[in-house]
């Protein structure tokens, strides 16, 4: 960790200029909150709740976001705009783990404090904390219930997988592959394919996997975009379990009606309090965070499976985001 300086000493500080890191506007803490998009529901959800927490804490929220996932140009500008703005603190969920990076570094020499929330930056030190689920953990949930699903099954596993370089889509990938008693190349895997998180990309590639295979009997898929994008091409075949992880309301509504056999909760809401409510103790008596919080996750199905804890749609529904 690097030691940071910010030129904050109370309620009536303002901003300063160039480098030093002013952090106040009008009397209040700013927050720099950068998303991977403005569209998908979970990072509306983050940011959303960033700025309910800003609001209560009388702080200002600054949003910006990429254009898309995996726009990492995008993110970069909008740390750079964040950074020239003077805020006290960036919130980041890096659509590349590594990309980055840079952009990041030259904020923390100017005394802003950056905190990575739902995706960990690569390496997890770039950032002064992160704030996120444990996604190897969750990964290993869905992994471990989607074989206990096929029962007595030989696995014939499709895998739709996110974006590249993002620490997301490797600890989802590799998580799923450990509980599931799964490596890469195995026999069981019958296909890979990279969607962005995105339903469309994952309609498409599951058709084409489909095609080629049509013995496949589960799916694994890295957020639920993609998971609504496999049950279309596979016309609701209830023959084949898919997990994916997310806990929207959508998602949780998906598998009541048994679109997905099981989804893994996250908790967007508790990681945007946590790391507003971060930035503002550090603006004000430089309590600085540090290291990784889980925010925790949690299996929800309607059909639980032995030796596995999880809760039904029904607390899914109470709980959910979006």
């Amino acid at each position: 960790m690097t030691g940071l300086t910010l030129l904050v000493t109370g309620c009536t500080s303002t901003k300063s200029g160039g480098s030093g890191g002013g952090s106040q506007s009008g009397g209040k803490v700013t927050v720099g909150l950068v998303t991977k998009t403005n569209s998908n529901p979970y990072f509306v959800k983050l940011r959303d709740s960033a700025k309910a927490e800003a609001d209560k804490r009388g702080a200002k929220l600054i949003p910006l976001a990429g254009k898309f996932d995996g726009d990492n140009q995008g993110q970069v500008d909008a740390i750079n705009n964040l950074v020239a703005q003077n805020v006290a603190g960036i919130l980041i969920t890096p659509s590349n783990s590594s990309g980055v990076l840079g952009a990041i570094k030259a904020a923390r020499a100017k005394g802003i404090v950056v905190i990575a929330l739902d995706t960990a930056t690569e390496p997890a030190d770039a950032v002064d904390a992160t704030i996120a689920t444990d996604n190897t953990a969750a990964g290993v949930s869905q992994g471990k219930y989607v074989k206990a699903a096929l029962g007595k099954r030989k696995p014939a596993l499709v895998m739709l997988d996110g974006t590249p370089g993002s620490t997301v889509n490797t600890q989802r990938h590799s998580g799923f592959l450990k509980g599931f008693g799964l490596k890469d190349g195995s026999p069981g895997i019958k296909g890979t394919a990279v969607t962005n998180g995105d339903q469309t990309k994952a309609q498409t590639a599951m058709e084409n996997l489909y095609q080629r295979d049509r013995d496949v009997n589960s799916v694994y898929t890295l957020n639920e975009p993609a998971a609504a994008g496999a049950s279309e091409a596979l016309g609701g075949k209830k023959s084949v379990v898919i997990g994916s992880i997310d806990g929207s309301c959508a998602g949780v509504r998906n598998v009541r009606s048994g679109k997905f056999a099981a989804t893994v909760m996250q908790f967007p809401k508790k990681m945007a309090q946590l790391g507003v409510d971060a930035v503002i103790d550090y603006a004000k008596d430089k309590k600085k965070p540090s290291g990784f919080i889980d925010t925790g996750s949690q299996l929800i199905t309607d059909k639980p499976q032995p030796g596995l804890e999880s809760k039904d749609t029904a607390w899914g529904l109470k709980n959910c985001w979006g």
